[in-house]
């Protein structure tokens, strides 16, 4: 029986390519996922023990923390103090401090080199022989002057920087230049993700990033013979262990390692989600790839079954065909998996993030999970055809090629389908009507039974969605047309199952697609209806917060009209901390649309506050009301409501007041925007003078309006295209299950096609009808994808209503119809072999086919 299946296997070629090629695919997703962490995760691990590879104990400061009043307790910092303290230990053979930030370097163009969010500043420590080991230098040396900087290698490539050159460096202040006194490389993070690092002297480091004689880390060397463990603790007594965190090299190297580890494995999850679609796509072709080929062989089974082959037999025969094909895929995929795993590598590489380097892994762990995910999954999808094939009674397979199932388990079938669908809809029903993030879990989970229901009862589906365009396609392709919507529900559970992967595939892009473009579209209008600002400033790393100099700049500039912060600062009310918003009063105005409720904008001159209306109505807060506040500082004082907005949220805070009230009872600037109009409005020389204003400073990114649609949309049009390649895959998968369905059409139906044949069908309409067969099959999948796929759009949509100003949802009309154009363009692709197939068929051949 083993030989008899191996030989069927080989007998099928065409046919089990694609099954494998199906298979393949998820595989490869899931070795390629595998490859690419466990290489990565290796090479940064490896990394992160190069980097403290002599450092005995590392000793973090997260600087001053606030008690329970808000009041701002301990150090900036370590002092220069508890770093003599440490060194004069016994066992200690040399301690650095560290410090590092943001830092932007300029191209002679004035643009920001690299990365924003990953250009670095850093203090250059000399430990032993006068140089810092984190560093190899290539030209010069480190920076020894206040008005020196040093650059990693790439960087000075970048903007073609020499020793000796004048470089302009931004930190959150205004640009300033300094003279370059030495090229370096390095392994530092900063650099190998593709942005920059620029080294001072430790006291102008002091001053730009932490306060002057105090550092942010420090590294303990030991001397020979000295443990680590012993030397940690030594050191723990002389730090403030409230604020600070001390622990060994080792131990860092290995939390990074593990960070590192959790890291990728978000990536990881998202990489083998689209794995596990592809599977759970590619089970429905796999079913009728062996479902046809048991067909095709029905009398032959018979026959073993009438010369002494029991069921058991001729099912384990099938299912060693599925085991064959199984091992082949998992081959093929854990290949392929490879190959993609140094695609992806190359991919990211060729996006400026350099890879630390190192030999691919390929754990035991992957080959196990590529094999075993190949073969369980082609076996599960060729269960049911093989208990099918043993359930055939010899006589009656012996009698007949086309054994149809029977009404009474289509009927079973259908009940079990609607129960399970009513489930999965009344869950998404109750996830609306309790909204939030609870909600949208419920709808989550009434979104899988949703899914599982449609696969289920797709066959009865079928028969009137396809009905339902029959006089179409009758009228416009004539009787090719009517016979093609006949043959597409002859075998409604054969067309139900191709017709499922495309339906899977465009329930989950179109439900995205949906609600991305809903969500882009709330954005969009909170951006061009709520924002009135020509312009809007930001530090380019998009964390740190810009200097108030940057304010003052501008309002003193000849043509700006309007200029005003937006500081991010809090108070506390009973206890509890309250986000608040400085602006400036008379600026805010014209730069944007705050809509009151009650009292007037023009009250935050008088040193008052505007109340967000969801808060107020929490806080059951009137225009007129006096709330009693303490500041930053411990500071007490009471301030008038004068006047309840609009929420804003994104924009603006619940509490919204002077910029000058915060910076009195702040330690530092927290403004991280600076809004800015310019008479004549928005245009190039606009923007152009905002940015010559503050030096060509290559730190402070000035956006348009379209720059600030483009930012908060980013992420959205970022998951649509992520979907799209779902799609793609799924598009793939869908072909190959259409093509087999096609073939096993065309093989039932040879003694048919003939007889059409012979009075008076000719090719051309043979093909026709093939292929509008295949089309209407990809179709009705797909319109029964989008149609749910909206329905869960609108179900998730209402669980954000009430967290969206403004949110309406808005139907893609136009995506929706590549996608269904795209279905259609399946099917003509996969028509293309059957219906040459049985255009060429001998039409007196045929008709004497059984």
């Amino acid at each position: 029986m083993f030989r008899t299946a191996l030989r069927n296997v080989l007998a099928h070629k065409a046919r089990l390519l694609m099954t494998v090629l199906a298979v393949t695919l998820g595989v490869a997703f899931v070795s390629g996922t595998l490859v690419f962490t466990d290489t990565l995760k290796k090479s940064l691990s490896g990394q992160s023990s190069k980097d403290y590879a002599g450092v005995a104990v590392s000793v973090t400061s997260y600087g001053q923390g606030r008690n329970a009043e808000g009041e701002r307790e301990g150090e900036p910092g370590l002092s220069q103090a508890t770093l003599d303290k440490v060194k004069a230990l016994p066992g200690v053979a040399t301690v650095s401090g560290r410090v590092t930030g943001f830092a932007g370097v300029g191209d002679e163009n004035g643009k920001l080199i690299g990365s924003g969010w990953s250009n670095r500043g850093a203090n250059y420590t000399p430990v032993k022989d006068g140089k810092d080991p984190r560093y190899t230098f290539v030209q010069g040396a480190g920076p020894a002057k206040a008005d020196e900087v040093a650059l990693d290698k790439a960087t000075a490539d970048k903007g073609k920087y020499a020793v000796g050159d004048k470089v302009r460096v931004a930190t959150n202040g205004p640009v300033k230049e300094y003279s370059l006194a030495g090229v370096f490389t390095t392994e530092d993070g900063a650099v190998q993700a593709g942005g920059s690092l620029v080294l001072f002297e430790t006291k102008v480091a002091q001053e730009l990033y932490v306060k002057p004689g105090y550092f942010m880390e420090m590294s303990v060397a030991a001397k020979d013979g000295t443990s680590a463990e012993k030397l940690l603790a030594d050191i723990k007594p002389l730090v403030d262990s409230k604020h600070t965190t001390a622990q060994t090299g080792a131990a860092l190297a290995a939390k990074q390692a593990k960070d590192i580890e959790k890291g990728l494995d978000q990536m990881s999850t998202m990489l083998l989600v689209f794995a596990g679609i592809s599977l759970f796509v590619g089970i429905f072709l796999i079913y009728n790839t062996f479902t046809m080929l048991v067909t095709q062989r029905t009398k032959e089974l018979a026959l073993l079954r009438a010369v002494g082959a029991n069921r058991g037999q001729v099912m384990r025969s099938v299912l060693a065909e599925a085991l064959v094909v199984g091992v082949l895929s998992a081959v093929v995929g854990l290949i392929s998996g490879i190959g993609l795993a140094i695609g992806i590598r190359s991919v990211i590489s060729s996006l400026g993030a350099k890879l630390p380097g190192g030999s691919l892994v390929i754990a035991p762990s992957t080959i196990t999970a590529a094999l075993v995910i190949g073969v369980v999954v082609t076996t599960i999808a060729a269960v049911l055809p093989a208990w099918r094939t043993g359930r055939i009674a010899p006589v009656a397979a012996m009698g007949s090629a086309h054994l149809p199932a029977t009404s009474k388990s289509l009927l079973v079938r259908n009940i079990i389908g609607s129960i399970i669908s009513a489930i999965g809809i009344g869950l998404v029903l109750l996830g609306v009507s309790n909204g939030g993030t609870p909600g949208r879990m419920t709808i989550g989970a009434g979104a899988f039974f949703m899914l599982i229901g449609m696969i289920v009862l797709l066959p009865l589906l079928s028969k009137p969605v396809i009905g339902a365009a029959r006089p179409l396609l009758q009228k416009v392709f004539g009787i090719p047309g009517k016979l093609a919507s006949q043959n597409a529900v002859r075998n409604p559970r054969r067309t139900a199952v191709t017709a499922a992967s495309l339906a899977i595939g465009l329930t989950l892009v179109t439900t995205l697609s949906v609600l991305g473009i809903t969500v882009g579209k709330v954005v969009d209008r909170m951006t061009t209806e709520k924002l009135k600002a020509d312009y809007k400033l930001s530090m380019a790393d998009g964390m740190g917060y810009l200097d108030k100099s940057v304010t003052e700049t501008l309002a003193k500039t000849p043509g700006i009209k309007a200029v005003s912060p937006q500081t991010a600062g809090y108070f506390m009310v009973n206890d509890d901390f309250r986000a608040a918003s400085g602006v400036n009063p008379a600026g805010i105005g014209q730069l944007m649309n705050i809509e009151t409720v009650s009292g007037s904008v023009d009250s935050l001159a008088k040193g008052e506050v505007l109340v967000a209306d969801t808060t107020a109505k929490k806080q059951k807060l009137d225009t007129g009301s006096t709330i009693k506040v303490k500041f930053e500082d411990g500071q007490e004082s009471t301030l008038k409501v004068g006047g309840i907005y609009k929420e804003m949220e994104g924009l603006l805070s619940p509490y919204v007041l002077d910029d000058k009230i915060l910076a009195q009872h702040a330690d530092e600037s927290a403004v991280s925007e600076v809004y800015v109009n310019v008479e004549g409005g928005a245009s190039k020389a606009g923007q152009q003078k905002v940015i010559d204003a503050l030096g060509k400073n290559p730190a402070i990114n000035v956006a348009t309006q379209q720059d600030m649609r483009n930012e908060l949309g980013g992420q959205i049009n970022l998951m649509l295209n992520i979907m799209y390649g779902l799609l793609g895959m799924a598009l793939i998968i869908s072909v190959l299950g259409v093509v087999n369905t096609l073939a096993m059409s065309v093989f039932e139906r040879t003694q048919e096609i003939g007889m059409l044949r012979a009075i008076g069908l000719d090719r051309g309409r043979v093909k026709n009808m093939i292929r509008l067969e295949a089309v209407v099959i990809s179709l009705f999948g797909a319109v029964l994808g989008v149609a749910i796929g909206i329905f869960l759009a609108w179900a998730v949509g209402s669980t954000l209503a009430k967290a969206m100003p403004n949110y309406e949802l808005i139907l893609p009309w136009d995506r929706i119809g590549i996608f269904l154009l795209l279905a259609a363009v399946v099917g003509v692709l996969a028509a293309m072999w059957p219906a040459r197939s049985a255009a060429r068929l001998n039409m007196l051949t045929a008709i004497k086919t059984e």
